[in-house]
């Protein structure tokens, strides 16, 4: 078992203030991969406070990095350890679990593309979650084909287990609407430079308004323990999956396009003209949901009750109801931190006070099955509680 190759520096930056350009504070640590170090610190840039990271190379020279997805906020200490060479795990001490572990990502296929994009370094925070939710589920399909029938049909039979992301817009709200329930209501410019900085999965001008669903919005329905659905058009189910969420996409389509013209007629709510723009429109989407890589499931509605049993085998319900897929979250609370190792895809964290070895306890953070990353979070984590008197050798090589 190897300790973490990273160390702590309170004096690391030194004799380059002038380069860092910005009033680094409180506690550091540095972590060597290759021929570079990565250096996470706190910051005071006169506006807010946050944890920055820096870069020195094998010259000694110091680069500023851009940085991707929620920073965490800096804490009195923290530690850091690296991961499989592409990020670094970063525990913020004193701290629930639900914000004490973090990723920052600085090779990861999403990192290496961005750096692609933005012609310089990259690096992405991701806020690490302990226990698994189901992947979020992508539901694409033409007017009329009932895919909203579909979904009500979920909901109602598995309202803990399933929710639905709150869209954003800069429309202003209608009587009644409140934000945050209805739609988190922004200002342009706000919501402009979100979708600049990526934050958003897809987003569309609707009549000189945007309306998008945000990366934090998907990963807020996960944190409760759901899983999220996304009600979207063939255009936004592209931008999904062109961005680092992993989903489920799933295509509903008519059993012909003459009983889909059947099925809008029916509903007698629209005029001619208003019935023929749909018809044009799904057109383009069914010619669009046959795109290939785009949709993981093609599901034909040509019988509500058949389909709606298709669509559950999809998810992985089985026939009580329950979903195969999901394990609740853990809670930890994490106290001081005052060493950190790693073996494999376990890291063992040594808490609590030096001087009363008797209230120590070692957690074991299982790193196996790690899902997501940025810009939301990083799921999958498990973690194993040990007090000072069991985590012995041959308790730790029990969970090793």
């Amino acid at each position: 078992m190897g300790e973490a190759p990273a160390f702590v520096s309170d004096d690391l930056f030194g004799k380059v203030p002038n380069e860092i350009g910005v009033k680094v504070i409180g506690h550091q640590t540095a972590t060597s991969v290759g021929d570079r170090t990565y250096v996470i610190g706190g910051t005071d840039d006169e506006s807010s406070s946050t944890i920055g990271v820096w870069i020195l190379d094998k010259s000694n020279k110091w680069t500023t990095p851009s940085v991707l997805g929620m920073l965490p906020k800096p804490a009195e200490g923290h530690s850091a350890v690296l991961v499989n060479e592409d990020r670094i795990l970063v525990v913020i001490e004193n701290n629930s679990s639900n914000n004490c572990f973090w990723f920052l990502e600085i090779d990861t296929p999403f990192v290496r593309e961005q750096k692609q994009k933005l012609g310089g370094e990259v690096v992405a925070w991701s806020r690490g979650v302990l226990g698994d939710v189901g992947k979020p589920i992508v539901i694409s399909g033409p007017s009329g084909v009932g895919k909203g029938t579909l979904i009500s049909k979920l909901m109602k039979e598995f309202r803990s287990m399933f929710g639905f992301s709150v869209s954003h817009t800069t429309r202003g709200p209608r009587e009644k609407e409140q934000d945050g329930v209805h739609y988190h209501f922004s200002e342009r410019s706000i919501m402009e430079k979100a979708i600049t900085d990526m934050k958003f999965l897809e987003f569309a001008s609707v009549h000189g308004n945007l309306y998008g669903t945000s990366v934090e919005a998907v990963e807020v329905v996960a944190d409760a323990g759901k899983r999220c659905i996304l009600d979207i058009d063939v255009q936004g189910a592209r931008s999904v999956r062109a961005s680092p969420l992993e989903a489920i996409f799933i295509f509903v389509c008519p059993p012909s396009f003459e009983e889909l013209e059947k099925r809008l007629r029916a509903r007698g709510t629209e005029t001619e003209e208003q019935v023929q723009k749909r018809l044009r429109n799904a057109r383009t989407e069914l010619d669009q949901g046959k795109s290939p890589g785009l949709f993981d499931h093609v599901l034909i509605n040509d019988d509500l009750e058949g389909c709606y049993a298709r669509l559950k085998e999809l998810l992985g319900l089985d026939k009580d109801g329950i979903s195969l897929h999901t394990t609740l979250p853990e809670s930890v609370d994490l106290p001081r931190v005052h060493s950190i190792s790693k073996c494999g895809q376990r890291v063992l964290i040594n808490c609590g006070q030096e001087l009363d070895a008797s209230s120590n306890k070692t957690f074991v953070l299982d790193l196996s099955s790690l899902k997501g990353g940025a810009l939301g979070r990083t799921r999958g984590l498990h973690v194993h509680v040990m007090k000072s008197s069991e985590a012995g050798t041959n308790g730790i090589t029990m969970l090793l």
